[in-house]
């Protein structure tokens, strides 16, 4: 869910935003505006860091493949234990 404010808004209340997002953890974005259009977004950098892998994996057509094969796996219960899966990995 995310809050909208103005430029100048935004600007004056930036220091407060890191406290502002761990209090209300369900308004974690904040859409800032120019003459009523959205121009800039502001988050945690958490969620910024999460977006950005994300995009990552969702480029990499490879990953996405082997994403989607183990999800087809799991659903179809072709999966191994966790012990087995550590034996074979040598852990």
């Amino acid at each position: 869910m995310s809050r909208t404010m103005s430029i100048a808004e935004a600007r004056n209340k930036l220091t407060s935003l890191p406290s502002q997002f761990e209090q209300d953890l369900a308004s974690n974005v904040v859409v800032v505006t120019r003459h009523n259009q959205p121009v800039l977004a502001i988050m945690p950098w958490e969620l910024y860091e999460a977006l950005a892998e994300t995009l990552e994996v969702m480029g990499d057509a490879k990953l996405m493949a082997e994403l989607r094969r183990g999800i087809k796996d799991a659903l179809a219960g072709d999966t191994v234990s966790w012990e087995q899966a550590k034996k074979e990995l040598g852990l």
